[in-house]
C-alpha cells in the first residue's frame, strides 16, 4: 500500500503545512506549475517525487521534469499531466491517446479547481487537487491525499489549506 500526496500549482510557493502533508506521504506527486525548483527540492527531501512540467515552468524545470509522466503504482496505471482536462473535456493533445489507451487514474493540473470524478466511458478516475500555492483565483488552497492498494485507490481526502 503507498500513501500519496497530490499537488499542483504551486507557483513557486510551498510553506510548512505543505510540507508537513508531505512529510505523512509514501510518495509525493505534482500535476505541474511548479514555478521554482526550489519546491520540488524540499519535496524530494522528504519523500519520492513524481511530477511534470506545466505551463509557467522555465527550461530548468522542462529539463529535470517531463510533460507526460505515465507509470505503474501498485497495480494502477497512472498519467499526469498538467493540462489534460477531465471526463467530457479532454485537451487535444491527450485527448486520442486517452481514448486508445486510457490509464486507471488521471491525472491534471491547471485549472485551480478541484475536481474528482469517474469517467464511465473510459473506467478511468480522473484527480485534479486544486491549487497548492497562492498564485491564481482560487479562494482555498488545496491538495489531495489517497491511497494505493493493489488494484484500489482508496481513502481520497480533500486537505484545505486555506
Amino acid at each position: 500500500m503507498k500513501k500519496i500526496l497530490l499537488l499542483s500549482d504551486t507557483h513557486g510557493y510551498i510553506d510548512d503545512r505543505i510540507l508537513h502533508y508531505a512529510s505523512l506521504a509514501d510518495e509525493i506527486w505534482h500535476a505541474g506549475d511548479i514555478g521554482d525548483l526550489s519546491v520540488t527540492d524540499q519535496l524530494q527531501k522528504l519523500k519520492p517525487l513524481k511530477g511534470v512540467y506545466g505551463n509557467i515552468d522555465n527550461a530548468t524545470i522542462r529539463k529535470e521534469f517531463p510533460l507526460n509522466k505515465r507509470f505503474m503504482c501498485e497495480d494502477v496505471d497512472v498519467w499526469i499531466t498538467h493540462i489534460g482536462g477531465y471526463p467530457g473535456r479532454y485537451s487535444p493533445p491527450v485527448k486520442e491517446e486517452i481514448k486508445r489507451n486510457p490509464p486507471k487514474l488521471f491525472i491534471s493540473g491547471h485549472s485551480h479547481i478541484l475536481k474528482v470524478m469517474n469517467d464511465k466511458n473510459l473506467h478511468l478516475l480522473h484527480m485534479n487537487p486544486g491549487a497548492a500555492g497562492k498564485q491564481g483565483f482560487h479562494k482555498k488552497r488545496t491538495m489531495l491525499r489517497f491511497e494505493i492498494h493493489k488494484a484500489n485507490i482508496q481513502n481520497l481526502e480533500v486537505i484545505e489549506l486555506g
